[in-house]
């Protein structure tokens, strides 16, 4: 690491912490040349590969402005959205790969934003999935239905044992 004041080719390490909730790495360096101090920020570079073949670093800015059009008239805040982009990143970076095909990113977009609004999602997943007919539409309402069904009953059933835990 370069000193930013004299040039120097090297730098020795004082601090490091992380930050960000553990997604980059804060350094202290001090030059031994000057003896001036530094701070550098390490984050491990994600790239997006597009359908075109261009790639470009992810960003959470874009996951929110795509989000954000689905959202229109929908009682979502900003901070929902940035939440929503946290944990698309979280999502993909878990994948362990440092490039990303920008359909699977559209993919991890669609569970989080699901539990957020299901109307949103339907916008989003019509854009995405390219629904072509009001089937595809069918289609994705009874799938969200049924999992509504299901979430209702393992509920139900898991007060009802809770219930009877507490009555004995």
């Amino acid at each position: 690491m370069h000193c930013p004041f004299c040039r120097h080719g090297d730098s020795r390490v004082v601090d490091s912490r992380t930050s960000d909730d553990g997604a980059s790495i804060r350094r202290r360096r001090q030059c031994p040349e000057c003896g001036r101090r530094f701070t550098t920020i390490e984050t491990a570079s994600l790239s997006v590969v597009k359908r075109s073949g261009v790639v470009e670093p992810f960003s959470r800015e874009k996951i929110i402005a795509g989000v954000r059009k689905a959202c229109q008239g929908r009682p979502v805040s900003e901070d929902d959205l940035a939440m929503l982009a946290q944990r698309v990143e979280e999502n993909v970076r878990a994948g362990g790969s440092a490039e990303i095909d920008a359909y699977e990113v559209g993919l991890s977009i669609l569970g989080p934003l699901r539990e957020l609004d299901e109307v949103a999602y339907l916008r989003f997943a019509s854009v995405y999935q390219a629904f072509s007919s009001l089937e595809d539409f069918e289609v994705a309402i009874t799938a969200l239905r049924a999992e509504n069904e299901a979430a209702e009953k393992g509920e139900a059933i898991a007060d009802e044992a809770e219930d009877a835990g507490s009555r004995a």
